[in-house]
């Protein structure tokens, strides 16, 4: 887990040489704030469960300290634990300041984390709508699926 979290963060450790009680620290110190279940730091991330792998992806990311966060699927293939932990996270970064582009199948996930929500269909831009009262599933996959026409008409 402590290579997984360094390696896109090596500027960040080195010195002359990587400084493995500074990756240790800041492993351990995600590990405790994003309740990852392990049995050590140095665990390999494929023998940890599902939700936890995606915290440990989360983690490598945020010792970047970065103002926008691309989440693709933050929680497919989670128990509900773990997808809650997770949009947990997600809140906590908004409320710090940053901006977060969430990209989901799962409308039910959009349209309870969205502020926003742009529809893409064959590769384009099918239309870009505020998350309030009027917006539902429907209309999104109206859009996804046929560009927003009902029988041949917008």
């Amino acid at each position: 887990m402590e290579d997984n979290i360094a390696l896109p963060n090596l500027q960040m450790f080195k010195k002359i040489l990587l400084d493995d009680k500074a990756i240790r620290q800041v492993t351990k110190d995600y590990i405790s704030k994003l309740r990852i279940k392990t049995s050590s730091p140095k665990a390999q991330v494929k023998t940890l469960s599902g939700g936890n792998q995606q915290k440990v992806v989360i983690a490598k990311w945020l010792c970047l300290d970065a103002d926008i966060y691309i989440f693709d699927e933050p929680t497919r293939g989670i128990d509900v634990g773990a997808r809650d932990e997770i949009y947990e996270i997600m809140y906590e970064l908004i409320q710090q300041g940053a901006s977060i582009m969430m990209i989901s199948s799962d409308l039910v996930e959009v349209l309870k984390m969205c502020d926003r929500v742009a529809v893409m269909r064959e590769g384009r831009m099918e239309g870009i709508f505020v998350n309030d009262a009027d917006l539902s599933q429907e209309r999104i996959m109206t859009y996804a699926l046929s560009g927003g026409k009902i029988n041949g008409k917008q």
